[in-house]
């Protein structure tokens, strides 16, 4: 398609969606639950068909060099189709949120006046490598009324059509508007460019992907834009922490899914706790986990043999998505602190202590979306935290923060009766 075709066709996309937004906004509760239920049903089904057009994308990552961490982001297997299967089941599980009651005010005209959860209505979700994203978006879109436009990466196009299919064809069977859910089958970065300025039927993008696709997102957006950058998150050992805790949140922080936002990239320790170092650097060497390490953390690591990594500044920024981690030792938890607000992204942050008052002053410093107290960071995330999927998590301070479920794909507005009041 030249760019002229692409233009016309993401702008009959986007048009669409707003008409199918509004039919959504009346569908009720028991009609959404029945199609994420055979959705479940249709992916496991059909997983023979997602695992071939996955292998097509495998294939492809193979002759770009896609690195390993993105290929296994992009991986699915049988496990992972039967997981994703339950998260849609959850989801029709949860309550739905449209015409919920947030407040009832009391206003001195004496109306009836109450503030109504709504569907936000079209929001577009940009995205890359993951291909369960086309789910989870879709049926957390679906279940909070929104229509939703979903535009994939290149890396993953096989498998999104195949799943798009998928729900397309339940849609249809379900006798919902299949404008509900729609799939830009395009690679082409010109559909993105014009996407991005749909401010008349889109309400809301949602990047998930990579830093330098998230700032394009949001540079060239005419529409409101929920985004985190990067997932820059740390595990702070205090001094009063349990040596085998210690090592498990951080080894599992790390080492249980390197490739994804909320893994581990930082670990400050106490300097009342550096006892535990050794044993643990060797543990995350044996893991295949490359140390960076801080002048002091290298002269108590420098007689143990493991191959050390001089760590900038810069380090302590950065998210690797891979088996790297940077490691500091601080005097107290309040420079713990400091280090993770001024170098983290505000993303997920946890500490391993015994001591409840130093847990309590970290959970409250910290200026993050997610603080954990004794806990791996890779359970900030939608289907652990109960919503059942999630459809980003948000650094934002704005509307939503963190992981976002049903609720955080809702705005609200005023329902209001009167008895004939008139204002003078």
């Amino acid at each position: 398609m030249d760019t002229k075709e692409i233009s016309q066709l993401v702008i009959d996309i986007t048009q669409r969606a707003r008409t199918a937004s509004l039919d959504l906004v009346t569908l009720n509760t028991d009609r959404k639950n029945q199609f994420l239920h055979e959705l479940a049903n249709q992916l496991v089904s059909q997983t023979k068909g997602i695992l071939e057009a996955n292998a097509l994308d495998l294939d492809g990552a193979k002759r770009i060099n896609l690195s390993e961490p993105m290929t296994e982001r992009l991986t699915f297997t049988s496990e992972r189709i039967d997981t994703m299967a339950e998260g849609v089941r959850q989801v029709a599980a949860l309550p739905d949120p449209v015409g919920k009651e947030i407040e009832q005010l009391k206003p001195p005209r004496e109306f009836d006046l109450r503030k109504i959860r709504v569907p936000i209505g079209v929001i577009g979700i940009i995205y890359e490598s993951r291909p369960n994203v086309t789910i989870d978006c879709a049926i957390l879109c679906l279940k909070s009324g929104n229509a939703s436009i979903l535009r994939g990466g290149k890396e993953s196009y096989h498998t999104n059509m195949k799943l798009a299919e998928i729900i397309q064809s339940t849609l249809r069977a379900s006798e919902i508007n299949e404008d509900a859910v729609q799939f830009i089958p395009t690679t082409d970065r010109a559909a993105l460019n014009v996407l991005l300025k749909q401010d008349d039927t889109v309400h809301c993008i949602i990047p998930r992907g990579g830093e330098s696709l998230i700032r394009f997102t949001v540079e060239n957006s005419r529409i409101p834009v929920i985004k985190h950058y990067t997932g820059v998150c740390s595990v702070y050992i205090d001094a009063s922490a349990n040596p085998e805790m210690a090592e498990s949140v951080v080894v599992n922080s790390k080492t249980q899914r390197p490739s994804v936002c909320n893994a581990a990239e930082n670990l400050f320790v106490h300097q009342d706790a550096t006892a535990q170092l050794p044993r643990l650097a060797k543990v995350l060497h044996e893991k295949g986990v490359e140390l960076r390490v801080d002048e002091n953390t290298k002269s108590i690591l420098q007689g143990t043999g493991l191959p050390l990594v001089d760590a900038s500044e810069q380090d302590f920024a950065t998210e690797y998505t891979d088996l790297i981690i940077s490691i500091a030792i601080v005097p107290d938890t309040q420079a713990a602190i400091d280090l993770i607000n001024s170098l983290g992204s505000g993303h997920t942050d946890t500490i391993v202590s015994n001591d409840l008052n130093a847990a309590q002053k970290f959970l409250a410093g910290v200026d993050s979306a997610s603080v954990f107290h004794n806990a791996s960071t890779r359970f900030s995330d939608g289907f652990e935290y109960g919503l059942g999927a999630e459809i980003g998590i948000s650094t934002d301070r704005l509307h939503a923060r963190g992981p976002m479920g049903l609720k955080e794909l809702c705005t609200y507005k005023y329902i209001i009766h009167g008895q004939g009041q008139t204002r003078t």
